[in-house]
């Protein structure tokens, strides 16, 4: 039995042998007669592509899309042949002929009906004509792709023209194919997907025969990666270097036109921005080919030489016959370049497309497609099936092998293109980086564009996903964006990719960058070659040769890792060789970023380059932000309002709040805006809004800090607007600054009244028992990082900014030289009367005067000491206060608000009468400091002022509705032009009309005075009055900023934050303070626009540029004689000469706007000593006359302080009394002033 049962074993054994003999045979005569018909069939379609990609005509179209159903038919027939003849007997074909039926039964688009394949063809035809036909207007050029876009991207380092090319490719090309894209992936998953694919992702994927195919790859990038971050990082720095901050992050992508190729795919062409050491030898072989003469048919002949040299074949004679080698000039063609195999029966028709470039590049790209040539000629006598690479890499990365040999400098020397060969660790470094921009940069790139693909053809990305999907692997793998936003809807930057409208497969190209360098170093240790891998030319070495031509010649007959194994000795892809030869670049990468204190990755990703928007786009953006900046800004001043007029703990909250709010929409704003390039933008109007809008402000601090930045400013303002004073003599109880204090200030002659009243509204603002100094370092320090984030030095700088005028400082000193003299006669003589008033004690004629002596909290308006300093005795200034007496306060405004009109200019709305604030309330705290608010609605605009009835306060009214008046006239602009031309044009507006109201001859005939005297002496008189409040305020408004710039800069040190502020007094002012004050105080404080942190040199600015506005404005109305007596009441063309600038807002720059009023566009003091010269001369003559000694030359002396007040205001001193002082301040001071003065 056992006998039998053997018997009957090798029987059926001998039958199933019997069987698969007589199946590989039946396949063997089924190919041999498919290979007849297949060379023919290829041959004619080849001819036919050929033919178009070389002659792009509408013909020549039409004759693909022919061909194409021939081809389709040939594929079904064979197809369905194979499946029918073979389909049950699979298993039985032994691995050399299954490999080939299976090819065969792939019937790919002739799958589909025919209708759908005239679809098909007609798409991928119309997508390759766009990709290849489409050209791009650079400054009034049509420009092609091939060669002058190509050549742009190459050699211009222009951040703007590089991103035009850029966008008006990917545009250009993109959105033209998106829907026929969209389309063709249907059908091509249809067509893969009756040979049993999923989807043609699948098919492509099964080239491989490698089931964890897509794990493979990820395991080498991931092997990668580390070597390319280093590159990305250290190139980042090199373009950062090259075009600064505002285009690229040393933490973040970069923009992916910066890197000289029009896909960022290869750098080479930036080696200049990178080379690591400039002056050693680089490895561009252009400039000798270019000397000696080279064209296209010179570098295709050393390419042969290079294959001939290691014992491959040479090229035929229908290669030199055919091939296309040069761009056409009286033809479209197919610029890109590729090889390409006729299957003719002949064995020698082989041709290369290329419109080539005398420079290295085109001669190592010659090299990778004569590779290709080498390959289909090394497995020509293959069947048809196996004409192909063992998988799709090994063809790409066969020319790619040798290029690595012919690039080296040793074979470009011998080949008599490279002068000299430098044997240095530098120029070695130089060579690799070289390398390493063509290799290492593209591996992400060759990874990542079928990654895309896949998720295209599997479903995971969808139409409305292609474009983000695609950037986002851009920016996952390449670590780059695009340099300007990309429309999810419209846009379709893959296809502006040849190989993405050209249905090519790329991820052979990631794998051939891998085993190429598997290849090259094979192929150096056949050539015996010993020392660094990078070093290698195995040029002349028949060994290496035969070694490739071997591999070569399987063409596709064996799986991969057996013909890798056949020239490696392993069967696998490895990594492991690419790493050895950059192994040198890649530790002087890590050390190199490790000096320049850069990290490696792009982690800060929501960051985009300046221009990110395109210029197309201002319009819209500006419109956007008009509608939004109005209800922003409209919610922030409600709120700001509301606690202003009502000082309640909730308001406080709220306004805060808003304040945040609507910082962090300035900031998002800021954000949207810098992402445009203002440079780019042709209208002059948008580019000047996109620049306004582009300042962060404080909006730039992290959430935390701008918390705490605006409590800060909201205590500041909070703990200035509650602040009392108690204790002083004669008052009851505790008393605020407005009305109480600043009554008594002006109006009491009491010396040491005077002082109370001075120090206790410094201690309880700024005082030892606040914590206003701490407050104001801490917001100092946050003001100061809000203004780095905006690309400013400091918060002074930013401020300074608003002007727009690069030597502001310098303009501002040339001013405040020019009033100087002025302002020192009229210090000088109020000291004489001062002293001649309360008595030498106290006033020291050549020293500087006591700072609480001038009826104003803080010495910057003078005009309560007209009484003791009137020139002329018995002249008396006619006064309004008692007339105003019988006036109510809303006629105070009506009669204002009526001197507006008259001139033609708006009348106040509705809504002002409604919801201003023109009165204290009695039943809750308010900020009584006048201002006028605008509503950001264009019909809301208010005043908010505790009047009273008096002239100041009259002429107060006028100066608040001088802003109003801005705001109605520039209401109509956009919200980011609602603003004074510069900051000191919205104060100098009111102030402007001001000078008109006050006049004499103005109140007289309001009836608020009697008719005034025309007499010098009345006249001496009125201008007195005028200077202690416009002179005298001069030096004040300069120093207040100049102070605070100083602060902000660190130029008055956080330890010396009150030494520095008298230090300004008194340079500037020649005041000193009446008490000792230290440390402890920070008198600053006591300003409200310090505490309210509100910008001051506007003051200043709008004190020069009131008279400026004056006297035009007086010339524009006819007014003939004295300066200081025009009265333009009811001037209609005065009206319409302001009016027109008003509109302007801030829609120009300033001297623009003061040229339309004034004809100069400098800001002069010319006018103000013009109006003041009259009292100048008088001035002079009486400081003359007392032999008066000018400044304040003993800077050291300090009032007493044991003073008794005698019955007649003048101070004695108390001897029984002791002075005591801790200040330090007269010694700083006395040194301050040496330096200053000396």
């Amino acid at each position: 039995m056992r006998r039998i049962s053997i018997l009957v074993a090798l029987v059926a054994t001998m039958g199933r042998l019997v069987t698969a003999q007589t199946t590989d045979e039946l396949a063997e005569t089924f190919i041999n007669e498919y290979n007849a018909a297949a060379e023919l069939q290829y041959y004619d379609s080849v001819t036919v592509s050929w033919n178009y990609n070389t002659n792009l005509t509408s013909e020549n179209g039409l004759k693909v899309q022919e061909q194409a159903k021939l081809d389709a038919a040939f594929t079904l027939k064979w197809g369905g042949d194979a499946k029918n003849q073979f389909g049950g007997v699979m298993d039985q074909l032994t691995p050399y002929y299954l490999r080939q039926i299976q090819s065969i039964q792939v019937l790919g688009t002739a799958n589909l009906e025919d209708s759908k394949q005239d679809q098909y063809n007609e798409i991928t035809t119309r997508m390759d004509s766009v990709y290849s036909t489409t050209r791009v207007d650079i400054d009034g050029q049509s420009l092609a792709l091939e060669p002058d876009l190509t050549e742009l991207m190459r050699s211009s380092r222009d951040y703007s023209e590089l991103k035009n090319v850029w966008m008006g490719w990917f545009e250009g090309v993109g959105q033209q194919i998106k829907d026929d894209y969209e389309n063709f992936v249907a059908l091509s998953n249809e067509a893969y997907q009756g040979d049993g694919y999923a989807d043609t992702g699948e098919y492509w994927r099964s080239w491989y025969e490698t089931d964890d195919f897509e794990a493979v790859l990820e395991e080498l990038w991931q092997e990668l990666r580390p070597m390319y971050l280093e590159l990305h990082a250290y190139v980042r720095r090199r373009l950062y270097d090259n075009y600064g901050a505002e285009y690229i992050n040393l933490n973040g992508p970069i923009p992916a036109h910066l890197l000289g190729n029009m896909w960022a795919q290869t750098w080479g062409n930036i080696y200049d921005l990178v080379e690591p050491f400039s002056g050693k030898s680089s490895v561009d072989a252009t400039p000798n080919m270019i000397n000696q003469n080279y064209d296209a048919m010179k570098m295709f002949q050393v390419s042969e030489e290079f294959f001939t040299s290691i014992g491959l074949l040479e090229m035929t004679d229908k290669f030199w016959e055919l091939s296309m080698i040069e761009k056409p000039a009286d033809r479209e063609v197919v610029c890109h370049a590729s090889a390409w195999d006729f299957y003719a029966t002949t064995k020698d028709d082989f041709r290369i497309k290329q419109c080539t470039t005398v420079n290295m590049e085109d001669l190592i790209t010659v090299h990778h497609e004569m590779g290709h040539i080498q390959y289909f000629q090394q497995y020509a006598n293959q069947s048809v099936p196996y004409r192909g690479g063992a998988n799709p890499g090994f063809h790409e990365a066969v020319g790619d092998t040798l290029s690595l040999s012919v690039s080296t400098p040793k074979h470009l020397a011998e080949i008599g293109l490279l002068d000299n060969v430098e044997e240095n660790y530098e120029a070695d470094i130089n060579y690799l980086m070289s390398q390493a921009l063509e290799k290492i940069a593209f591996l992400p790139f060759g990874y990542m564009i079928d990654k895309w693909r896949w998720s295209v053809f599997d479903g995971r990305t969808e139409k409305s996903d292609y474009q983000s999907e695609w950037d986002n692997l851009r920016l996952q793998y390449q670590g780059i964006i695009p340099p300007v936003i990309r429309d999810q809807e419209k846009d379709f930057d893959p296809g502006a990719k040849y190989h993405i409208p050209g249905n090519t497969p790329y991820v052979r190209y990631f794998v051939s960058f891998v085993v190429q360098f598997q290849f090259y170093k094979a192929m150096c240790e056949k050539a015996q070659h010993t020392g660094d891998l990078y070093k290698c030319d195995f040029y002349r070495s028949k060994e290496a040769g035969a070694a490739l031509g071997e591999m070569l010649q399987l063409g596709s007959s064996e799986e991969w890792p057996v013909a890798m194994a056949k020239l490696t000795g392993s069967s696998e892809m490895s990594t492991l060789p690419l790493q050895e030869y950059f192994q040198p670049l890649t530790d002087w990468l890590k050390q190199k970023n490790i000096e320049n204190g850069d990290a490696t990755g792009w982690n800060d990703t929501d960051w985009l380059p300046k221009g990110y928007y395109p210029a197309r786009d201002a319009q819209d953006f500006v419109d956007l932000q008009n509608s939004t900046g109005e209800t922003a800004y409209n919610k922030a001043v409600e709120a700001e309002w509301s606690y202003n007029t009502d000082m309640t703990a909730e308001n406080q909250q709220a306004a805060i709040e808003a304040s945040q709010t609507l910082s962090n929409f300035i900031a998002d704003q800021g954000v949207e805006a810098q992402k445009f390039d203002v440079t780019e933008i042709e209208d002059a109007t948008n580019a000047r809004l996109v620049k306004k809008m582009s300042n962060l402000g404080t909006g730039a601090l992290d959430a935390d800090e701008l918390q705490e930045y605006t409590q800060a400013v909201s205590d500041m303002s909070d703990n200035y607007s509650k602040a009392t004073v108690c204790d002083i003599d004669g008052i009851d109880g505790c008393v605020p600054l407005d009305p109480d204090i600043t009554n008594l200030m002006a109006t009491s002659k009491n010396y040491n009244t005077l002082r109370q009243a001075w120090k206790g509204w410094r201690d309880a603002v700024g005082g030892n028992g606040t914590d206003t100094r701490e407050t104001f370092e801490r917001y100092v320090e946050l003001s100061n990082k809000a203004a780095v984030l905006n690309n400013f030095d400091d918060m002074g700088a930013y401020w300074r900014s608003a002007y727009e005028t690069p030597d502001f400082d310098q303009q501002l000193e040339k001013v405040w030289l020019e009033v100087l003299p002025l302002y020192e006669e009229l210090h000088t003589y109020v000291r004489r009367k001062l002293s001649e008033f309360y008595g030498s004690d106290v006033i020291n004629l050549q020293g500087p005067i006591p700072a609480h002596l001038f009826g104003n909290m803080w010495a910057q308006d003078w005009a309560g000491l007209y009484d003791i300093v009137e020139p002329h005795s018995g002249k008396v200034r006619p006064n309004a206060d008692e007339a105003l007496q019988s006036w109510t306060v809303e006629e105070m405004f009506q009669v204002a608000d009526d001197f507006f009109s008259n001139m033609g200019l708006e009348a106040v709305p509705a809504e002002f009468w409604n919801m201003s604030m023109l009165t204290k309330p009695e039943d809750r705290d308010v900020v009584c400091h006048a201002s006028a608010w605008d509503f950001y609605n264009r019909k809301d605009f208010r005043i908010k002022m505790c009047t009273t009835k008096t002239q100041r306060d009259f002429i107060t009214i006028h100066h608040e509705l001088g802003h109003i008046q801005y705001y109605l006239q520039y209401k109509d602009q956009h919200v980011a032009f609602r603003d004074g031309a510069n900051p000191g044009f919205h104060e100098a507006v009111g102030d402007t009309l001001a000078l008109s109201v006050s006049t004499l001859e103005h109140m007289a005939k309001l009836d608020l005075i009697p008719t005034p005297a025309d007499d010098s002496e009345s006249n001496i008189n009125y201008l007195m009055s005028q200077a202690l409040d416009k002179i005298a305020f001069l030096p004040f408004g300069y120093l207040i900023d100049k102070y605070r710039w100083d602060v902000f800069s660190g130029r008055v040190d956080s330890r010396n934050l009150n030494q520095g502020w008298w230090e300004y007094r008194l340079k500037y002012q020649g005041v000193t303070p009446p008490l000792p004050r230290d440390e402890y105080d920070f008198d600053p404080a006591a300003k409200f626009h310090v505490s309210n942190n509100v910008p001051y040199i506007r003051y200043f600015t709008s004190f020069i540029l009131q008279f400026q506005f004056y006297e035009a404005l007086c010339d524009a109305s006819g007014h003939q004689g004295p300066l200081y007596k025009c009265d333009f009441d009811s001037n209609l063309d005065a009206g319409a000469k302001l009016g027109n600038m008003l509109k302007l807002g801030s829609s120009v720059i300033w001297e623009d706007a003061l040229e339309q009023v004034t004809g100069t566009r400098e800001m002069s003091s010319a006018s103000l000593l013009r109006y003041f010269a009259d009292l100048q001369d008088f001035l002079k003559v009486e400081n003359d006359k007392h032999r008066e000694v000018r400044g304040w030359p003993d800077y050291s002396w300090e009032p007493p302080t044991n003073t008794i007040v005698n019955e007649d205001w003048t101070v004695s001193i108390d001897n029984g009394a002791t002075t005591t002082s801790t200040s330090l301040l007269p010694c700083f001071l006395a040194a301050v002033y040496l330096i200053l003065f000396h």
